[in-house]
């Protein structure tokens, strides 16, 4: 009997041992380096210079910048509200915003049910800066090398077309687009030469004051996005924009606007440069852009302005409620009509002017009707011009 009891402890004793390696060794196999940041709930704020920061639940005010340095990484778990306090007149110093800068990388776990939103205390665009990434793929303004971010001051753009900024999932980002002046603005997500390891899938921006989601060259790829500005009298600017030379793939992209704001694309390659290599050049399907129809006062409401050098095709388009579908300028986009600047199964409601164009050295009109192909079957984001389903749940005032 004895022997039978000592047996039954030792064998208890070695399953207990393991068990607890076991579960040692399960808890530790995805654990990030921890970082000496510290978070305050309610003074979130400073720079993550190592390891991983995790916000776990609830609301955190954002009281200035935050922002994510090499090696770095912030995680965002679902449900998580990131609310930037309030702002005083011209505090130019204090704008609050977040941004990854190059080495950085970014988590955000939202779902459909439980999206992670990034707003403000004040409920009125331009209230703070938004979201900005950087990262080393390659860009036209310093070929080879790279530049320095129009708001953040961050670097971005290099050799690496791969590079890995993080992943965005079902995040809505609400009254961003602060402005320093005309020439310097927050848009609401802004991907400064953003690699194609980079995954971003679901995002809304609402009534950001300046362009919703604009790429600074790069190779990122984005679906399922969403501007709506929509009720706001202070909107302005484009939908979506890109310049510097994005070669990125976008699906599932919609735009509504009902105010007297820009474009719904506005679409550049180098303004200095029309022809610098890596020339914009983006490939975009499903797509609707919703105009604000008789209710634009604008000289710019065009669907799509594409200018400067830049390459594009889209198809299964979705145009409605704009003066004009296709606004081409510049003899360099314009020579690339019908071929690598190309638009089809495009379907007009309401649209004034289906495309027009204008060369550079005349200034005279050129006819552009071979950049697109119409079809009455476009869905375009998957709804035609109403509202697609893949919205429902995560986006806000749609």
């Amino acid at each position: 009997m004895k022997k039978t009891i000592s047996t039954i402890f030792s064998l208890a004793a070695l399953s207990l041992a393991t068990l607890t390696t076991s579960c040692s060794s399960d808890d530790n196999k995805n654990e990030e380096p921890k970082s000496d940041f510290v978070v305050v709930r309610d003074n979130l704020q400073g720079e993550i210079n190592s390891g991983e920061v995790v916000l776990e639940s609830g609301t955190y005010k954002l009281t200035g910048k935050l922002i994510v340095k090499n090696t770095a990484k912030l995680t965002i778990k679902p449900g998580v509200i990131i609310e930037a306090t309030k702002l005083g007149a011209n505090q130019f110093e204090a704008v609050r915003y977040i941004a990854v800068a190059q080495g950085g990388k970014i988590d955000v776990q939202g779902t459909a049910t439980s999206p992670v939103v990034m707003t403000s205390e004040d409920k009125i665009p331009s209230a703070w800066g938004g979201l900005v990434l950087c990262g080393k793929a390659p860009i036209n303004k310093n070929i080879g090398s790279t530049a320095t971010a129009e708001v953040s001051e961050l670097a971005y753009g290099g050799t690496d077309a791969a590079d890995n900024s993080g992943s965005i999932k079902y995040l809505r980002i609400e009254y961003p687009g602060y402005s320093y002046s005309g020439d310097k603005e927050f848009n609401g997500l802004s991907f400064f030469g953003v690699g194609s390891g980079t995954v971003v899938d679901y995002v809304q921006v609402y009534e950001s004051s300046d362009d919703g989601f604009e790429w600074f060259g790069g190779t990122v790829n984005a679906s399922h996005l969403v501007v709506s500005n929509k009720h706001a009298e202070k909107v302005g600017d484009d939908l979506f924009d890109w310049t510097e030379g994005w070669v990125g793939t976008g699906e599932n992209f919609y735009g509504i606007r009902t105010n007297a704001g820009n474009r719904g694309i506005e679409a550049d390659n180098n303004s200095n440069n029309h022809l610098a290599a890596p020339i914009s050049f983006p490939t975009i399907k499903n797509l609707t852009l919703i105009g604000a129809g008789v209710n634009d006062t604008s000289a710019e409401a065009q669907a799509f302005k594409l200018r400067v050098g830049t390459k594009g095709k889209f198809d299964n388009v979705v145009l409605k409620g704009w003066k004009t579908g296709f606004d081409v300028q510049h003899d360099e986009s314009i020579k690339y009509a019908g071929t690598d600047l190309l638009a089809t199964n495009v379907k007009f409601e309401d649209v004034t002017v289906k495309s027009k164009a204008t060369a550079t050295a005349a200034g005279g009109s050129v006819d552009i009707s071979k950049l697109f192909t119409e079809s009455a079957n476009a869905t375009g984001a998957g709804n035609g011009s109403g509202v697609p389903t893949w919205t429902a749940g995560w986006t806000k005032g749609l």
